[in-house]
């Protein structure tokens, strides 16, 4: 696949994924793409643990259900990330940033803009919507046949200073690598976070893995490969809407942003098709 093509494919997949073991030459190249990405005097402070044991990624699956029905039950999540919510395409397509809820069983749907409210989490709570969507996410992790680990090295992983800077740096950039190589591979990905927002939890997952004291836990995601015609999860959103180049690229100086028609420097390579406008859709449509 061209390379633009790739970046243009990449997404988060929410649904499931088929139960085929993920090739070992699979694994080995998303390592090895991983292991390309710049780092701080190629520094290289990613660590990573590859989880395909089954009674391990259940374990993971029934934390990561647990954490999501609580945050849920508790209204934590709701009132944590309001402001990446959309109630509608036309705010949607307005911030062109945010999530836009667009599934969800019908007898939620009269109260989708008061989920955020008091009376919305106890209508929620009294439909079981915290329980459902918990046993969705625990489903979908516990089918995935590959658990991936992120860890940072803490000899070079210091927060608070620009080591700790750098390390997150250097491993954002490996782990986008992973994110565009399942694109070429045909595979899915997501980030499995609903552990870490409660810290007992993500100790659990760290006692899991057998995580060493000279590293640190800083993500898990879910692999797989992708099935034609992925059923979406019982409440799901769409994203795959990319702010206009005006929104967030200026030019010479923060003060004059740049021509959405222009585009950069007025040029763009033979063949691309900016990444503001929404690639080839995906069965999930997530970013």
């Amino acid at each position: 696949m061209d390379f633009f093509e790739v970046v243009k494919r990449r997404r988060t997949t929410n649904g499931p994924f088929l139960p085929d073991p993920v090739k070992p030459e699979h694994q080995r190249l998303l390592v090895e793409a991983a292991a390309m990405a710049p780092s701080h005097f190629n520094s290289q402070p990613w660590r990573f643990a590859l989880i395909d044991e089954k009674e391990k990624i259940e374990e993971i699956a029934r934390i990561s259900g647990e954490s999501m029905a609580r945050l849920m039950e508790e209204g934590t999540f709701w009132k944590r990330y309001r402001p990446y919510f959309r109630f509608s395409e036309a705010e949607m397509e307005e911030r062109r940033d945010g999530i836009f809820i667009d599934q969800m069983p019908s007898v939620l749907k009269p109260f989708r803009k008061q989920i955020f409210s008091n009376t919305g989490q106890s209508i929620m709570n009294r439909f079981g919507v915290p329980k459902t969507l918990g046993e969705d996410n625990r489903k979908l992790v516990a089918n995935s046949p590959l658990i991936l680990a992120v860890m940072l090295d803490k000899n070079e992983y210091r927060p608070g200073e620009l080591s700790g800077f750098y390390s997150v740096f250097g491993m954002g950039a490996a782990v986008e690598n992973i994110w565009l190589a399942t694109a070429e591979l045909g595979m899915g990905i997501q980030f499995v976070s609903t552990p870490m927002e409660i810290p007992e939890n993500w100790r659990r997952i760290e006692e899991i893995i057998a995580m060493p004291e000279d590293l640190a836990l800083m993500a898990v995601y879910r692999l797989g490969y992708v099935p034609e015609g992925n059923k979406r999860p019982t409440i799901d959103w769409q994203s795959s809407q990319r702010k206009r180049l005006s929104q967030f690229v200026f030019r010479n100086s923060c003060e004059t942003p740049e021509d959405d028609e222009v585009g950069l420097g007025g040029v763009a390579p033979e063949g691309f098709e900016s990444p503001v406008r929404p690639g080839p859709e995906r069965r999930d449509g997530n970013p």
